[in-house]
C-alpha cells in the first residue's frame, strides 16, 4: 500500500548516505593557511582552558543558530523557480523500488514548512508491519557529513587546520606526511578502502564482521596493507578509510568519543530525537525499519541485517537516524546553522566525479535533469540505501530510504526520488 500525506513542519533539512566507491578522477584543491591549537596560552591551567574552549564553542554555536534562524525562510529567486514536488511521481519511484526487491521504501520532503510523506511496502517481513516515515534506520555514509561537521567546527575553533598534515595531530599514523585533513574529507588521500576486501562476497563478508568490534587503528592497519590508490591530492577515490581517520581526529582533538561529539555539537542543538550512535551495540533503539541484505546469488533469500555493530564503519557509517532528523540536519547545515560561512564554503568546494555528481568535504552535489543542483550524501550499509539531499538554501530537503542493499536496480531507481522531489517529475 502507498500512503502520501502532507503536513506542516517548523524545521527543514536533508541528508544522504553512501559507502559506494566512484572511479578516481583528477582533482585540485586550494590550500588554506594552517592554524593550530598551539595559539592557546600555555600558562592557562588545563581545566580552565577546557572550560574556556567549551564556553567559546557554545557561544559560537548559539550565535550561528541565532543568526541563521529567520522568522520565515526567505524563498528567493532560486526557491521561487523550483518546480513543486511531484508526490505521484515519488510514489511511482517507491513502487518500482519494491517491485525490484526492497521490502519497503519511504520518502519525506520538507518544503519551506510543508511536509510530504510517501511510503510503500513493509518495515518487517515477518510481522508485515507497514513502513513509516517515522521509522529509524541505519544511514550508512550519511554519517560522513556528521563527522565532517564536527571537524569543521573544530577548524572554526582554531583547533584544527584543514591543510595541515594528519600526522601533525596523529603522529606516525599515516605513511605520508603530505596527506592533509582536507584530503581525507574530500576522498583525495589515496588511502585504500579496506571495506572493498571485507565485502567482496556480500553475505559471508557481512556475517564475518556482523558482531565484530574493531578499533579505528585496526581498520587503518587493514588499509595500509594495500598500496595507495594515488598520490595525496592527485585524484578523487572514495574510501571509508578516510573517515575512520577522521573519527580518530575527532576523538584526539575533543578528548571525547565520537558519540559525545555528535550529541553535543549536532544532535542536542538541533533537537534530533531519532539520531543515535550506539556502536558497539547492535540494536536500533525504538521503532525502526528492519534492513535486508540481498545475497550475491540470484534467488537466494534476503538476509535480515538489522542487528550489527557496524564497527567496520564507525565514523564512516554507523549513525542511526530518521527521515525527519536527516531533513532537519541538512536543512540546518545548508542554511549555515552549524558552520561559519567560511567553513560551509570549504565544504561546498566541489571536485567533479562524473557528469552528474561532485564531491566537496563530506558532501555530495547532484546535478538533476531540470538544471537544479542538490546537496547532501548517499549511503549504503547492509540492509539500507539512503538518499538525503537539499537545495542550496536548505529550503527544500528530501530523505528517501529503501530497506535493502546489494541491489543495484533498487539503488539506481531510488535516485529517481530526487527528480520527483526537486524537478517535479
Amino acid at each position: 500500500m502507498v500512503s502520501a500525506t502532507v503536513g506542516r513542519a517548523g524545521v527543514l533539512g536533508a541528508v544522504a548516505l553512501s559507502l559506494l566507491a566512484v572511479p578516481a578522477r583528477a582533482a585540485t584543491g586550494t590550500p588554506e593557511t594552517p592554524v593550530t591549537a598551539a595559539r592557546q596560552a600555555a600558562t592557562v591551567p588545563t581545566t580552565a582552558r577546557q572550560a574556556a574552549v567549551a564556553a567559546a564553542r557554545q557561544a559560537a554555536a548559539a550565535a550561528r543558530l541565532a543568526a541563521a534562524t529567520p522568522a520565515a525562510a526567505p524563498r528567493g529567486p532560486a526557491a521561487a523557480a523550483l518546480p513543486a514536488p511531484n508526490t505521484a511521481g515519488l510514489a511511482a519511484v517507491l513502487r518500482s523500488v519494491v517491485a525490484q526487491g526492497a521490502p519497503g521504501a519511504l520518502a519525506r520532503i520538507d518544503d519551506h514548512g510543508r511536509t510530504h510523506r510517501v511510503t510503500r511496502g513493509v518495515a518487517d517481513r515477518v510481522t508485515g508491519r507497514a513502513i513509516s516515515t517515522g521509522d529509524r534506520f541505519r544511514i550508512g555514509s550519511v554519517t560522513k557529513t556528521f563527522t565532517t561537521v564536527v571537524l569543521l567546527q573544530l577548524v572554526d575553533e582554531h583547533r584544527l587546520a584543514l591543510d595541515a598534515p594528519v600526522n601533525r595531530y596523529l603522529p606516525g599514523l599515516l605513511p605520508d606526511d603530505r596527506i592533509t585533513v582536507r584530503h581525507l574529507l574530500s576522498h583525495r588521500s589515496g588511502l585504500y578502502d579496506y571495506s572493498d576486501d571485507m565485502f567482496a562476497a556480500s553475505v559471508s563478508g557481512f556475517e564475518a564482521v556482523r558482531k565484530k568490534v574493531f578499533t579505528y587503528r585496526q581498520l587503518v592497519a587493514l588499509s595500509l596493507k594495500k598500496p595507495r590508490t594515488n598520490a595525496p591530492g592527485a585524484a578523487y577515490a572514495y574510501s571509508n578509510t578516510n573517515f575512520v581517520v577522521a573519527g580518530l581526529l575527532v576523538e584526539k582533538l575533543t578528548g571525547q568519543p565520537v558519540r559525545t561529539a555528535y550529541r553535543n555539537r549536532i544532535v542536542k542543538p538541533l533537537k534530533l530525537t531519532d539520531t543515535f550512535y550506539v556502536h558497539p551495540d547492535t540494536a536500533i533503539p525504538g521503532r525502526h525499519t528492519r534492513g535486508y541484505l540481498t545475497p550475491d546469488r540470484a534467488g537466494a533469500p534476503l538476509v535480515d541485517a538489522t542487528a550489527q555493530t557496524v564497527s567496520w564503519a564507525q565514523s564512516a557509517g554507523a549513525v542511526i537516524s530518521s527521515a525527519r532528523d536527516l531533513d532537519v540536519f541538512y536543512g540546518a547545515l545548508l542554511r549555515g546553522r552549524l558552520l561559519s560561512p567560511a567553513r560551509l564554503a570549504d565544504m561546498e568546494r566541489f571536485t567533479k566525479v562524473n557528469s552528474t555528481t561532485a564531491y566537496g568535504l563530506g558532501l555530495r552535489r547532484r546535478d538533476l535533469s531540470c538544471g537544479v543542483s542538490v546537496y547532501g550524501h548517499t549511503g549504503a550499509v547492509q540492509g539500507y540505501y539512503t538518499y538525503a539531499f537539499g537545495t542550496k538554501d536548505g529550503g527544500r530537503t528530501l530523505t528517501a530510504m529503501a530497506n535493502t542493499s546489494n541491489n543495484a536496480k533498487v539503488l539506481n531507481t531510488l535516485a529517481g526520488a530526487l527528480e520527483s522531489a526537486f524537478c517535479g517529475k
